[in-house]
């Protein structure tokens, strides 16, 4: 593994120590999983053509012009058409959870 040395602000690295401590890992770590995360967000990015983000453009266009003329039940299955992702590894469980639970309050109100 290569290694860098590296000067950073004081308050740069105090806030790095905080949320490292939080996080319950080393500086280092921590910091090796910010670089990691950031490259591959990046790297994500750059993969995505202009042609993917237009025809995601042009497919969610169309979404929200049936939703103007659909009822919720068409609503309820146009969006059980839509692929299934995992959520974002930043969000906690009982975020999640309670994002559901919001969702199906709105469900049983329609």
């Amino acid at each position: 593994m290569a290694q860098l040395q590296l000067a950073l602000p004081d308050t740069l690295q105090y806030q790095l120590e905080k949320l490292a401590q939080q996080e319950g890992v080393s500086l280092q770590q921590y910091i090796l999983y910010i670089l990691s995360r950031q490259v591959n967000l990046a790297h994500t990015l750059h993969m995505i053509s202009e042609d993917d983000i237009s025809q995601q453009e042009i497919n969610y266009i169309h979404l929200r012009q049936q939703w103007g003329k659909a009822s919720p039940k068409q609503i309820e299955a146009l969006l059980a058409t839509r692929k299934e992702v995992d959520p974002e590894p930043e969000l906690k469980p009982e975020v999640i959870e309670k994002l559901h639970r919001l969702m199906d309050e709105k469900r049983k109100q329609t």
